[in-house]
């Protein structure tokens, strides 16, 4: 693959290493389990993955191709020399369609209003945009809706194929509740299912061929395999997370570790008190390390010490939050961990520390009331990405140093 190394070399401050063999390993998974192509979803900067790195080596795994939420996204892919088909899920500004077909970026039309605008801006042009039809049935964003009205959301899908400057070539739905066990949501998630068919074979009765049809994404495909279509969409799988709690996939391997260092390592006498506030006060002799990360690199603030506050792994130990996380430092409790020191490797989160009590993307979720995805998707882009394979670093991205 490319190297992404800058040109200064790689400083150990706060930087994420992620395992291509873990996300390769992963893609295998969905694809053995849908038994079908599979497009990777790589927006939001590959769930905080790095977007360029990740789909390089997806295309290698065999991805069909690639889905992101917006044209800069996309532009972003092409830039890094990805060639398969890319598909923007969400808005592009009209005005942009000769950008969409110059860089043969497939463009989303959820709605008649859009379609009119888009295809003025491309006939204006003279290009073609190749169109994906979103239909709503149930998620209630961006869509044709055709539980609201099934004959009108038809007639206005239909309607698109005839427009010029747009080419279908696509027809898709998102599910709303697909990583829900419970009875209510399962029931939603298979009503989505049938009014998709309904709509796709009155599509067909009307001459519109559907073209690529893709339905499921995480937790359906790997529920639903039989919900393939002709293509399916994997997103937080394919990074080795659950898509909820309630849907625990083992043959999966978590891509993406936290990492940063110990810059400085003190005691405390009692009565001494720690970081902003003074919300941690030592009650007895402690040994406290101070960790190059903070929330500006996409650590929660809301880990801040307390019963339910972050775990970091150091020399193998967990080392619990003392205090307030800050901006760019957090102090951990390195009193039970002889020998630490500065210059230590410091998990802030990852698979590694699971079996010793230290935090995962999960347990950061649990304890701040969010979900995974928020958590790996909110490391920030000042934070170098390092790419591992065979357990060899293989490729930097280092936001900062380039350009």
């Amino acid at each position: 693959m490319q190297n992404y190394r800058n040109t200064y070399g790689f400083e150990r401050h706060c930087w994420a290493e992620v395992d291509l063999d873990a996300l390769r390993d992963n893609f295998t998974y969905v694809r053995r389990t849908v038994g079908g192509p599979v497009c990777a979803v790589v927006k939001a900067d590959a769930y905080g993955h790095g977007a360029a790195a990740v789909a390089r080596a997806l295309a290698q795994a065999g991805a069909a191709g690639f889905a992101v939420s917006c044209l800069a996204e996309a532009r972003h892919l092409r830039r890094h020399g990805v060639t398969l088909p890319i598909l923007v899920l969400g808005y592009t500004d009209p005005a942009f369609a000769a950008a969409l077909a110059g860089q043969g970026i497939a463009q989303a039309v959820f709605s008649v209003e859009y379609a009119r605008a888009l295809s003025a801006a491309a006939a204006k042009a003279g290009v073609s945009v190749s169109c994906h039809l979103k239909v709503d049935t149930g998620m209630g964003r961006i869509g044709f809706a055709a539980r609201s009205d099934f004959d009108a959301a038809v007639a206005a899908l239909s309607a698109c194929y005839d427009l010029p400057g747009l080419s279908v070539t696509g027809v898709f739905q998102h599910f709303a509740a697909a990583d829900s066990r419970e009875e209510p949501d399962i029931a939603y998630t298979a009503a989505q299912q049938a009014l998709f068919e309904r709509t796709l074979a009155a599509l067909r009765a009307a001459g519109r061929e559907p073209g690529i049809v893709h339905s499921a994404n995480s937790a359906a495909q790997l529920c639903h395999p039989e919900w393939r279509g002709r293509m399916t969409r994997a997103g937080i799988v394919l990074y080795g997370l659950d898509p909820s709690p309630a849907l625990h996939f083992p043959e999966l391997r978590p891509a993406l570790s936290l990492k940063a260092v110990v810059t400085q390592v003190k005691d405390l006498r009692p009565g001494e008190s720690v970081s902003y506030g003074r919300t941690y006060t030592a009650a007895a002799p402690r040994r406290a390390a101070t960790v190059s990360v903070g929330y500006a690199d996409g650590y929660p603030r809301r880990l801040s010490g307390s019963e339910a506050g972050g775990v970091m792994l150091v020399r193998g130990r967990p080392a619990p939050v003392l205090g307030r996380v800050c901006m760019d430092q957090t102090v951990v409790d390195v009193t039970d961990i002889p020998g630490a020191a500065m210059g230590d490797e410091v998990t802030v989160f990852g698979p590694a520390g699971a079996a010793a009590g230290a935090d995962t993307a999960d347990t950061i979720a649990q304890k701040t009331g969010t979900i995974n995805y928020e958590v790996v998707c909110g490391i920030s882009r000042r934070v170098p990405r390092l790419y591992l394979q065979d357990g060899a670093l293989v490729g930097i991205w280092n936001d900062l140093e380039e350009g």
